[in-house]
């Protein structure tokens, strides 16, 4: 349903933390310059932990207004609540998303069983494409693959974003799912090698900065040219690293307000990134063609 490189949007805010809809509109003006699939707003990248229920849908409801049809647009509305989950995914359906992306259940821990039940919920309240994320790193959960075949029977959970970079694991899951489920990477150092082995794109922080090769990258592992998309990759392999030196989206931020393309805005519990690392970063975004000089 969805391919390519689909960016993990920040969310951009004021020195005082409120959302900046000025640079929100230029942020997503960018995007569609430089070639971006589609646009992931509200996910972990977007900060969703932070804000509360009536500015993720007013976030994700500007989105949608200022995308304007031009490419597609998935709500991040994920959460460890299964209502708060269902308000939000209705929420982001009738502001008139594309899909919503939900994230496994965080910090309450729940069995293969409770996320079942969990994410079949939420499809069977909300008529709306629905794309699973599993990232265990951040939840403490692991949604197995024996668990996705089974959600895959559900008519609207249409996808899967898997940010654990094993690749073993996208192999597994394509025995199970087959074409039931389109397979996203959520690690941006591994998506070349996992859109070469049959995944359908890459929801993405370094598209936040890089955009345009992103792009590209995705278009040609996609197409099956393994020489254009590992060349491209390469030049990006600083970056992937360099974004996650700290907690994301610390870095990732810090490197769009480098680009001029946002304040410095970030909410607590998360604070900029630390002074040691923005040599690292500002190096990378250079070494990417993204920084001149």
């Amino acid at each position: 349903m969805f391919h390519g490189s689909m960016v993990a949007l920040v969310t951009p805010m004021r020195a005082d933390g409120a959302i900046d809809e000025a640079a929100l509109e230029r942020l997503i003006e960018f995007h569609i310059a430089q070639g971006t699939d589609a646009i992931v707003s509200v996910g972990t990248t977007g900060e969703s932990a932070t804000l509360d229920e009536a500015e993720h849908c007013a976030v994700i409801r500007r989105t949608v207004e200022l995308v304007r049809g031009r490419i597609p647009v998935i709500g991040g509305t994920g959460s460890n609540a299964t209502a708060e989950a269902i308000r939000l995914t209705r929420c982001a359906m009738e502001a008139g998303v594309d899909a919503c992306l939900l994230v496994t259940p965080y910090y309450n821990k729940p069995t293969q069983e409770g996320l079942y039940r969990h994410f079949k919920a939420i499809a069977e309240a909300v008529p709306i494409p629905q794309i699973l994320y599993n990232v265990p790193g951040r939840t403490a959960v692991d949604l197995l693959p024996e668990t996705v075949a089974r959600l895959a029977e559900i008519s609207n959970i249409v996808g899967l974003k898997e940010a654990t970079g094993d690749l073993e694991r996208l192999e597994r899951l394509r025995t199970l799912v087959g074409d039931r489920l389109d397979l996203y990477s959520g690690d941006d150092a591994t998506a070349c090698e996992f859109m070469l082995r049959g995944g359908k794109g890459v929801i993405s922080v370094t598209a936040n900065v890089a955009p345009r090769a992103m792009h590209e990258m995705s278009r040609a592992a996609l197409a099956g040219d393994r020489a254009r998309a590992e060349a491209i990759d390469a030049r990006l392999s600083a970056l992937h690293r360099a974004l996650f030196v700290e907690s994301n989206p610390i870095p990732v931020k810090w490197a769009v307000q480098e680009m001029g393309l946002i304040g410095p805005g970030i909410r607590l519990p998360l604070t900029p990134l630390s002074e040691s690392f923005r040599p690292q970063v500002r190096e990378a975004l250079r070494s990417a063609g993204v920084l001149d000089g």
